[in-house]
């Protein structure tokens, strides 16, 4: 796939992957418009990347997706490139009830925002000559984290919805592309540096995860797994349990005390 000369929507826009791809695409000679839902991070990234075209939106509003198609579609109509990178991950311990507030809300977010953008934008992107979609999964997709159960649920369920996704477009002029992104040291990750468990060792710099990205769809290599994944996607496949026990131990103190008995 051709990476100058397009014109890229990126949802979650302000930090992590998402400013990451901003900032390269833009470099590469792409026009790039982001997506956040608040105003002020929208300004602040406008003031690092003056290139950047920012509009405030939030990816669990269907409200917000049908004003932001309009938008973006008026404003850009070569748009020719989706990336569905907004995401949050939480701690959530099923066993403590105070914490299972809005408990749907990484679904919302991880999964049904991706699924709504891509409803809003397939028939315009499929207009296009050089198209595609990029979702952002993750490792986790592969084999749950048992600290964040919903999380893990949201992610497996993009990975299924974007390989069925490429298989229906196939015969169109849209590519599908997955990142199976590992864990970076990126504000998603922030909360776990106080965690039993937490090795920072393992985390692979955003900027090489960025890398390994671009030169996947430039390879259109539709399923990029960058670092330790490509291995470890053949590990958990044939060792689920043995990986599932060691992703267990990370929180473990914490998920496996016991409840408190006072109400």
């Amino acid at each position: 796939m051709h990476l100058q000369n397009n014109t890229i929507l990126i949802t979650g826009g302000t930090s992590g992957f998402g400013y990451g791809f901003a900032a390269r695409f833009i470099a590469l000679g792409n026009t790039v418009i982001i997506t956040g839902r608040n105003a002020e991070k929208l300004r602040e990234t406008r003031q690092k990347l003056p290139a950047v075209h920012i509009i405030q939106s939030d990816v669990r509003n269907p409200e917000d997706i049908a004003r932001l198609y309009r938008q973006v579609t008026h404003q850009f109509p070569a748009l020719n490139i989706l990336i569905n990178n907004a995401g949050e991950m939480r701690k959530l311990i099923m066993q403590q009830p105070e914490q299972a507030t809005d408990l749907t809300r990484e679904i919302e977010i991880n999964l049904m925002g991706p699924i709504r953008m891509t409803e809003q934008f397939l028939p315009h992107l499929k207009r296009q000559k050089n198209a595609a979609i990029l979702n952002v999964t993750s490792g986790i997709a592969l084999m749950p984290m048992p600290l964040t159960p919903v999380y893990s649920a949201s992610k497996a369920g993009l990975r299924f919805f974007t390989q069925a996704l490429r298989v229906q477009l196939k015969n169109t002029g849209v590519k599908v592309f997955e990142l199976v992104a590992p864990g970076s040291p990126t504000p998603l990750n922030d909360q776990f540096k106080e965690v039993d468990g937490f090795n920072p060792k393992m985390l692979m710099p955003a900027d090489k995860i960025i890398d390994q990205a671009l030169k996947g769809m430039k390879k259109d290599t539709y399923e990029i797994y960058p670092g330790l994944f490509k291995v470890l996607r053949y590990v958990i496949r044939f060792f689920p349990g043995a990986m599932l026990s060691f992703a267990g131990k990370m929180g473990a103190q914490q998920m496996y005390a016991q409840p408190s008995l006072n109400r």
